[in-house]
């Protein structure tokens, strides 16, 4: 008489295979994407500065968006436009879905950045001067492998 071996069943191993190739397919596509973690890095941006945490908003941009306003600058003119000025505590803002550039520079003169994403981004907000929207468009790009904010500084 023959002895039979115990051999695993092939069906759930080949069922388990797929499932993890799947849950991989679905992480790279969907979770990992670069349009949705540029348009994360913009929605974290903004969930800072409708808190009023402009130091945080800060540290996502760009080093040539550092350049161009110093932090304690920065964290001064945004709590004095939009808080003293405009008389609003905080605001709601829509973010467009993210397109997809190839080149694109800030302004005249400046590095042209080789690819990225551009989203609108809508502020709206509730004054003492009444209802308004500021509407704003925001690129985001890799900077040593981090996604980084700029804004459009173009005369056109």
């Amino acid at each position: 008489m023959r002895k039979r071996r115990n051999q695993l069943p092939m069906l759930p191993i080949l069922i388990g295979i797929l499932l993890v190739a799947l849950l991989l397919i679905y992480l790279k596509f969907f979770l990992f994407n670069s349009p949705t973690q540029a348009e994360d890095i913009v929605e974290k941006f903004y969930q800072h500065e409708q808190k009023g945490n402009f130091s945080d908003s800060w540290e996502l941009f760009h080093p040539y968006m550092k350049e161009r306003f110093t932090k304690s600058s920065f964290i001064q003119d945004r709590a004095h436009v939009f808080i003293g000025h405009f008389g609003a505590d905080t605001f709601s803002y829509e973010i467009s879905k993210p397109v997809e550039f190839d080149k694109w520079k800030p302004e005249d003169g400046q590095e042209t950045f080789g690819s990225g994403y551009k989203m609108v981004v809508t502020q709206k907000y509730a004054g003492k001067y009444g209802k308004f929207n500021f509407q704003q468009e925001v690129y985001v790009v890799k900077h040593k492998g981090e996604w980084a904010i700029l804004w459009d500084y173009n005369s056109k």
